[in-house]
């Protein structure tokens, strides 16, 4: 029911054209047409793609809040400012692990760590993602990423930043409203219902970006883009949305699985150059505010 406060409830399920109780929540309306992205058209890949090549660049930790433990994986230097990195829909796969490892090797180093919000689940497909993130606990994913600065700021990170793309960065940019310990945060297509966290109440700050040709209605459209930096405006807090002509959602994702995954959901823009510079942009931001 929580996935209620994370989207915009203008919209419905962007893969789902049956839309439950729980999947209208998932308020990113694209669009195209259902037929166009039915399951049969979205390449299944296997348990053994998931699991990166680089999987061995990470260190599996148990992380403790409340009553709960979950698993992260950390990558980087052991004194190095933090960076929580938070999943798309699928979970902790492939790319997010990519964008993970990327992130350690920005100058001057980053210690990345991925906290597993489903809990050791992964979505092979836009069926299994819709349901893993319809069961998603929302207030604990927030708890779970509040754990998770804590974590690298006792372990050796004086600064910790968060970011995430898609859900990751929706949630990203509430933590800069929800958790106070975060000290920088960069959002990639996506954004926060007010019911959830309120931007404009935001005190850490944040970097968005944003693809022109997004069409994940009232989430990370440009409409969505350019609300969330009237919002910041009024919130103080230093801030930078960016806008990438010619690019869709998703667009960092440049792993062979990643562009075989973004064309079979229609998604087939390429642009190298917008992928360099909003790489270079979060480095910049991030360098700044953990320096």
């Amino acid at each position: 029911m929580y996935l209620s406060l994370l989207f915009s409830e203008r919209c419905i399920s962007a893969f789902d054209p049956v839309s439950s109780s729980s999947s209208r929540f998932f308020t990113c309306s694209i669009r195209k047409t259902s037929s166009s992205l039915s399951k049969s058209s979205i390449p299944s890949f296997s348990r053994l793609s998931v699991l990166s090549m680089a999987d061995s660049a990470f260190k599996k930790i148990q992380i403790q809040r409340d009553d709960t433990t979950f698993d992260a994986y950390v990558v980087g230097k052991d004194d190095a400012p933090g960076i929580v990195v938070i999943q798309e829909w699928w979970g902790v796969d492939f790319e997010i692990k990519n964008h993970a490892i990327k992130i350690s090797q920005l100058e001057p180093g980053f210690k990345a760590l991925i906290p597993d919000l489903y809990r050791g689940k992964v979505g092979l497909d836009t069926a299994e993602a819709q349901h893993l993130m319809d069961g998603l606990d929302w207030p604990g994913a927030i708890k779970d990423i509040r754990a998770s600065v804590n974590w690298l700021k006792s372990n050796g990170s004086k600064k910790v930043g968060v970011t995430g793309m898609c859900m990751g960065g929706a949630l990203a940019i509430a933590s800069s409203v929800l958790v106070p310990e975060v000290d920088a945060v960069v959002g990639f297509y996506g954004t926060p219902s007010s019911e959830l966290a309120d931007p404009a109440q935001a005190k850490a700050p944040i970097q968005a970006h944003f693809g022109e040709l997004d069409n994940f209605v009232g989430f990370s459209d440009v409409t969505a883009a350019k609300k969330l930096e009237e919002q910041l405006k009024a919130s103080g807090v230093a801030n930078e949305v960016h806008i990438y002509s010619g690019n869709g959602h998703a667009f960092l994702n440049r792993s062979p699985e990643g562009v075989s995954r973004r064309k079979s959901m229609g998604l087939s823009d390429e642009d190298e150059a917008a992928v360099e510079l909003a790489w270079s942009r979060f480095n910049s931001w991030m360098k700044h505010y953990l320096a």
